[in-house]
């Protein structure tokens, strides 16, 4: 089961491309963050037409995450859980039903959080901690689950082309480094470090400075496992090469690839 997650920084504009990469990269499961729409204008039969089953939770203009599935999808919930009067639309989850396995799949985009500190800053660790709350459930339950997306964290050095231009921004600071840490702690897989280790891996270049054509770039897109789900693990690439194409997110594929 191919398995990828996209920031497509809005489905508008990325309405030629995002289809084009399906159509080339065929994974079975794309969990899509940015999506910038409400669900009823979400493009939804452009993706039926190409085999996917299609999931939204959307916001107005800002945020907004889908799940697009070729397996069949169940026990949609929108939503991340612990905050009733959190109307940010950040997080989706599903249970893919695969060949061998159901595999549970959290498509989140986590809060850049800058200015930091501040009151974002403070809604990005608060939104961690319900996130690892989240994780700490799913474990209990002992089942295959998969946690993608946009974490808007440079977990390490290493993840940046310049880390010392990054020290005070909200996705390298110590206090988002540690909320990252303390999910893997629990027991979860961080899946493209077990099959790629060193410097010079990106997910994310800005459109600014010719950061794309200087290699300026960091690894904010992640891939978190369950022990059920790392025990399925074959392989995980970022798709770098989709950042060159036309009219390119600022962010490219990542994907993993289980045995399910």
């Amino acid at each position: 089961m191919k398995i990828a997650t996209f920031n497509i920084n809005g489905i508008k504009a990325r309405i030629e491309a995002l289809p084009a990469w399906l159509k080339d990269a065929q994974p079975d499961v794309a969990l899509l963050q940015e999506i910038k729409s409400v669900d009823e204008n979400f493009p939804r039969e452009i993706f039926e037409d190409l085999g996917y089953n299609v999931e939204t939770h959307g916001q107005k203009s800002f945020n907004g995450v889908a799940i697009l599935s070729r397996l069949p999808l169940e026990d949609v919930s929108r939503g991340l859980p612990g905050d009733d009067s959190d109307e940010q639309a950040r997080y989706i989850e599903a249970t893919v039903m695969g060949v061998k396995d159901a595999i549970r799949v959290c498509g989140l985009y986590l809060p850049n959080g800058n200015p930091a500190p501040g009151p974002k800053f403070d809604y990005k660790l608060a939104w961690m901690a319900r996130l690892e709350a989240r994780a700490r459930d799913l474990l209990s339950q002992e089942i295959p689950f998969v946690m993608a997306g946009d974490y808007n964290i440079i977990p390490q050095a290493e993840d940046a082309a310049k880390p010392e231009s990054w020290r005070e921004d909200a996705l390298f600071r110590p206090e988002s480094r540690t909320a990252f840490r303390r999910l893997l702690n629990l027991g979860l897989t961080e899946a493209f470090r077990v099959r790629t280790p060193g410097p010079g891996h990106y997910s994310f270049w800005d459109y600014q400075a010719g950061a794309w054509n200087r290699n300026n770039g960091i690894r904010i897109d992640h891939l978190l496992l369950s022990p059920q789900a790392a025990d399925m693990l074959q392989d995980c690439q970022i798709d770098k090469d989709v950042r060159g194409r036309d009219k390119p997110s600022d962010h490219v594929p990542v994907w993993i690839d289980l045995a399910a």
